[in-house]
């Protein structure tokens, strides 16, 4: 017996692709995600390949259910994600200027439902709030990544993710980790977030992401650390209002704010590249 997912069409699929990069206006800056756009379900085989295909940390995968609502699926080139940030800005871009709307609903694979509108040049959505709890950092993950200083350790269970709080967005930024001696350090995390105060005007705090056991090495922007990193700066700044920088080569920046129990994230994107994807598959 074939599965719900099962394919039952040999065809050639035209399926309509997007590089974007998110959190940035300008090309070639923030965070780079593949979009694509279509009006079937994919095996995750697929997807998965695809992913691989184009290398980005995320590829979203988007199908149009009816009026405002959207199923989106996000994969990186080793495992399919949760929830990703940068990839629900970049498909919002596309979906905006594709099918013309200012409001919509994208629906993850767990159910949860994230809103996005269109504002001016923004692109605004509502993500979850998580908590962190007190953790403890191995040596190994600390040497690895050249840290010798750490004001506090924190893990989030949703996202699995590690924190870990340094003093200094210079120390941050000049980190330049052995990824190698990274994914051997630790057996059990998605990925390390590694985050200082800000101590200029212009950002609240600054974040570098590194996660080698679920993705690329580095994330060079990352909108789903926000459901947790913006409450954890929240209470220690006394803030629900604030700017946030990630400090990577490519280098991003977004907007938060805790209201209503979401995290609401205001950034920009841009298309660089779009086309079609042919490929001689299976469709349900």
């Amino acid at each position: 017996m074939k599965s719900n997912n099962a394919m039952k069409n040999d065809t050639r699929l035209q399926l309509n692709t997007y590089i974007v990069d998110a959190f940035t206006s300008r090309p070639f800056k923030g965070n780079p995600a593949g979009v694509c756009i279509t009006k079937f379900r994919l095996e995750d085989s697929l997807m998965l390949s695809i992913a691989k295909e184009l290398g980005f940390s995320e590829t979203a995968f988007v199908r149009h259910i009816n009026e405002e609502e959207f199923s989106i699926r996000y994969f990186s080139p080793k495992m399919e994600i949760p929830l990703c940030g940068h990839a629900t800005i970049a498909s919002s871009k596309v979906v905006f200027d594709l099918f013309e709307k200012q409001y919509v609903r994208f629906t993850t694979k767990s159910g949860e439902v994230i809103p996005v509108t269109h504002s001016a040049s923004h692109i605004v959505m509502d993500f979850p709030v998580y908590e962190t709890r007190a953790d403890e950092a191995p040596p190994a993950l600390l040497s690895a990544l050249g840290i010798k200083g750490l004001n506090n350790v924190a893990y989030n269970r949703e996202t699995n993710i590690l924190l870990l709080e340094i003093e200094s967005t210079d120390v941050l930024g000049q980190l330049n980790p052995n990824y190698e001696m990274l994914t051997k350090s630790h057996s059990s995390i998605n990925g390390v977030l590694v985050t200082a105060a800000s101590h200029t005007d212009k950002y609240d705090y600054h974040s570098r992401y590194f996660w080698p056991w679920s993705g690329t090495n580095e994330d060079p922007v990352t909108g789903g650390i926000q459901t947790f990193l913006a409450s954890y700066w929240s209470s220690r700044l006394g803030k629900t209002k604030m700017h946030a920088f990630q400090s990577s080569s490519r280098t991003g920046e977004m907007s938060v704010e805790l209201i209503d129990g979401k995290v609401r994230i205001k950034a920009e994107a841009v298309v660089i590249l779009d086309g079609q994807m042919s490929l001689d598959i299976h469709t349900s």
